[in-house]
């Protein structure tokens, strides 16, 4: 997977653009696989990927080799591999003392 690829959900409207990844990297969003195109009639969400997403907000594993930017909100919430993505923090800026 590449840098820039846009990946979406197959089962709510949270829909990703692709900063940082490795050649194998496969995401899911609600615990379904996301999709280049959606076809058809969303799934449901799974309960245990149910928290959502926030637009403009930066997903990352917990390694930081892999990271998603939220171009559109969800209610379904982003993994790899089955391990739940966290939300990256922000870098605080320096004391300007």
């Amino acid at each position: 997977m590449k840098a820039g690829t846009k990946l979406k959900s197959a089962v709510c409207d949270t829909e990703v653009m692709v900063i940082k990844a490795t050649a194998d990297s496969a995401f899911a969003c609600g615990g379904v696989p996301m999709v280049a195109e959606r076809s058809g009639e969303p799934g449901s969400v799974d309960p245990a990927f149910a928290e959502g997403t926030k637009v403009g907000k930066r997903y990352t594993d917990a390694a930081g080799t892999v990271e998603l930017l939220c171009i559109k909100a969800g209610s379904g919430s982003l993994s790899q591999n089955g391990v739940a993505l966290q939300l990256k923090d922000a870098k605080p800026l320096p004391a300007s003392d």
